[in-house]
């Protein structure tokens, strides 16, 4: 995602405007009353909020022409709900309709699909949610959500999940630049331990001390999965002769190992 990109949807961003606070309460009324040389003004000298926004959502693998035109989106939305009346900046009202906007996006372009059902409860819950953290004052639990919507407490859980955005394995969650950390870094493999890695070595060198034909049975019989037949038939020798030759091949490499 090329955040760093001058050129935006066509957008020179390095010579987008700053508006003033100042400036926006002249605009508001002018806006609201259909003038659209205001309107137009308006937006324009708030684009950089909405890239300020899209910092956030940086290490996505999302085309950033895309995800702007979301954010403006939301952006137009935060405009034309905006509450002149209320003591509250306009940024401070924005940057969540358009952070809310870019994330509706991506839940609804995600790889990974969710019924239509499953999302529609979902967005229930976070309405609902929303709500109730105004009418508490903290946030809610899962339950009190699910008991608002008179639903089962997993039922719930499990749309909330359903439309979590995947996160990369290639994320970053520490350190700076090349010494970043990242999720795949702190993912254990479970298949691969500390003993295998020594079995694999003590097997590999002991191989190396048998002989060009013993190294050949054993590569036949144990890592392509020939039958002893099999390894007769290709190497021109008798199945009886094979039986011998990677038994006494097993021995020579367990006193080597």
């Amino acid at each position: 995602m090329a955040i760093g990109k001058v050129e935006i949807c066509g957008v020179d961003t390095s010579t987008l405007p700053v508006i003033s606070n100042e400036r926006m309460r002249e605009l508001f009324p002018l806006v609201h009353g259909g003038d659209e040389a205001a309107r137009e003004e308006f937006i324009r000298g708030n684009l950089r909020l909405v890239l300020s926004v899209l910092q956030r959502f940086q290490h996505r693998c999302e085309n950033v022409d895309d995800l702007f035109q979301v954010g403006c989106i939301g952006l137009i939305k935060a405009l034309d709900n905006f509450d002149v009346t209320q003591n509250v900046r306009f940024s401070t009202y924005a940057v969540p309709m358009i952070i809310g906007e870019i994330r509706r996006y991506l839940r609804d372009n995600n790889a990974i699909r969710v019924s239509r059902s499953l999302r529609d409860i979902a967005y229930k819950a976070l309405g609902t949610r929303d709500r109730l953290s105004r009418e508490l004052g903290r946030e809610p639990t899962i339950a009190e959500i699910a008991k608002k919507l008179e639903m089962d407490v997993e039922d719930v859980t499990l749309a909330l999940e359903a439309i979590q955005d995947p996160v990369s394995l290639c994320e970053p969650i520490g350190g700076d630049n090349a010494d970043a950390l990242t999720i795949g870094d702190q993912v254990r493999d479970e298949s691969v331990s500390q003993e295998g890695w020594l079995e694999h070595i003590a097997i590999t060198e002991a191989m190396r001390r048998l002989s060009e034909r013993e190294q050949r049975i054993l590569n036949l019989r144990f890592f392509q999965g020939r039958t002893q037949m099999e390894v007769a038939s290709e190497i021109g020798i008798s199945q009886a002769q094979v039986s011998r030759l990677e038994k006494a091949a097993l021995e020579h490499m367990r006193k080597f190992i």
